[in-house]
């Protein structure tokens, strides 16, 4: 059977949804084709937080996203300011100076245009109060780096810009598959999918490649990131195994980016394989700058307080991974037990406590308890107290004499009750995809030509990020590059 649309937009996430609303609002027939059954659908954008980083100005600026602002609120708010040259200063220290930068302008640029397309379309967006702002004397302070969620988290998100597109009239087939692209004389003419009635080809002018990195396929996984990823939990979607990448070199796009590097966390060691939407992102541990975390040899392996966590949390999974036995314990002393974010207190939490350190050392599983209570003495002896501890902001207290040192936030580990916590690895996405024009998202052939009729947004896009991410990115870059991607591909049907 062969169908007939303007554009064709393969998943579900929050970068396929930008696509079929843009291409829907430039008055095309939009198809959006999404592997997974319906209760499991938005792909790694339904996990997420639902942060975004984005340029802005002011409060004005945040009012006019978030306008059910209270005066109240506003009069105890410095939402601070994020400019473009912060937002290009932070991407490329995070990516060690490699992402492209084209690709970079486009996303800086039309960051803050985007939120307000989202907000039209319906997409609320809430202040992070709890996990963005720091309290003074009952006034939150933004850095502006990370400002605003989406309300509802991700799970919020991929309901509001399913809405939005169904309204827009996209036509959104669950449980279809997208198994090959459809050629004819040099361009992209089609799809051919296979859905709950079996094989249909769908015809049109474009098609959107959005469906997500490899990071739920555990082969692919040790091929391109290296021996011990297949053992990796994935934090997000069971569906997202390559398959728009696959598509796209097999139609002979361009492979770009950084393949062998990703974004990991630190993940409860006892987290399901895959996503569990019910949990959603509360597996994640990321208090870890107030602790000490050792491996199975009881030894500290990295620096917890190098900088701020929303700097170093999207390296931290692949830290841990490369530790004996791929995992490790985060141990923390009564004295910032209070400070533990909410994910620690979940019932799904693999935790230890105890009123003694020897007491904790027997109870964490698989570790030299000997190795664990020297390393600790040691630290304890190596905190520098001159400084005073301020769990708000980067405060200089680290460690002296130590070859892993700890730079920030450095407190003896003394005071009873202890708690440690073991977490492994848990990645996020893959940064390594197919090179696209950033001024459409076509994707580019291996000769440095556009693929006529083929466009590509979201993970799969290649040449962004390298090695890390700033937080709130990887959501602002999806519907970003998802819009421009919908609205090209819109054009391409003239």
């Amino acid at each position: 059977m062969t169908e007939i649309f303007d554009v064709a937009v393969v998943g579900a996430g929050n970068a396929a949804l930008s696509a079929a609303i843009a291409a829907a609002e430039a008055g095309r027939r939009v198809v959006l084709i999404e592997r997974a059954p319906m209760e499991e659908s938005g792909g790694n954008s339904r996990y997420a937080a639902g942060a975004f980083r984005f340029t802005y100005a002011g409060a004005q600026d945040i009012r006019e996203l978030v306008p059910d602002l209270t005066d109240e609120e506003l009069a105890r708010t410095d939402f601070a300011s994020y400019s473009a040259q912060r937002y290009f200063d932070d991407l490329y220290r995070v990516t060690r100076y490699r992402c492209d930068p084209d690709l970079a302008e486009v996303l800086v640029q039309r960051s803050h245009d985007t939120m307000r397309w989202l907000a039209r379309h319906g997409v609320k967006f809430v202040p992070i109060w709890g996990r963005s702002a720091v309290k003074r004397d009952g006034r939150f302070f933004f850095s502006g780096e990370l400002t605003l969620d989406a309300w509802g988290g991700g799970q919020g998100l991929i309901a509001a810009e399913t809405q939005a597109a169904q309204r827009l009239g996209v036509e959104i087939r669950y449980e279809t598959a997208a198994l090959d692209l459809v050629e004819e004389d040099g361009r992209v003419v089609g799809l051919r999918v296979r859905g709950p009635q079996g094989r249909s080809e769908l015809r049109c002018s474009a098609v959107v490649l959005a469906c997500g990195g490899f990071e739920a396929n555990p082969q692919w996984r040790a091929r391109y990131l290296g021996p011990g990823w297949e053992l990796a939990k994935v934090r997000g979607s069971r569906f997202n195994q390559g398959d728009g990448i696959r598509m796209a070199i097999d139609a002979g796009a361009q492979s770009r980016g950084h393949w062998s590097g990703c974004h990991s966390v630190c993940w409860d060691h006892n987290a399901p394989e895959t996503g569990n939407l019910r949990v959603g992102d509360a597996y994640q541990k990321f208090s870890y700058p107030y602790s000490i975390m050792v491996n199975a040899l009881g030894r500290r392996f990295v620096d917890e307080g190098q900088d701020l966590r929303i700097k170093t949390y999207s390296r931290m999974g692949r830290i841990v991974l490369e530790q004996p036995d791929q995992n490790a314990w985060q141990v923390f002393d009564a004295k910032v037990l209070p400070l533990l974010r909410d994910e620690y207190r979940i019932r799904e939490v693999t935790r230890v406590r105890a009123d003694s350190l020897e007491e904790l050392a027997a109870r964490m599983e698989g570790v030299d308890a000997a190795g664990f209570l020297d390393e600790v003495q040691r630290f304890n002896a190596a905190v520098d107290h001159e400084r005073t501890f301020d769990p708000q902001v980067k405060d200089g207290r680290g460690t002296r004499g130590l070859s892993v040192p700890k730079s920030n936030w450095a407190q003896t580990i003394d005071q009873a009750p202890f708690e440690a916590y073991q977490v492994g690895c848990g990645i996020t996405f893959t940064f390594g995809g197919v090179a696209v024009e950033p001024s459409s998202t076509r994707v580019m052939d291996r000769g440095g030509q556009p693929i006529q009729g083929l466009y590509a947004a979201g993970e799969m896009l290649g040449g962004l990020f390298y090695f890390g991410y700033p937080g709130g990115s990887g959501l602002m870059a999806g519907a970003v590059f998802g819009r421009l991607a919908g609205q090209s591909a819109a054009q391409q049907c003239q």
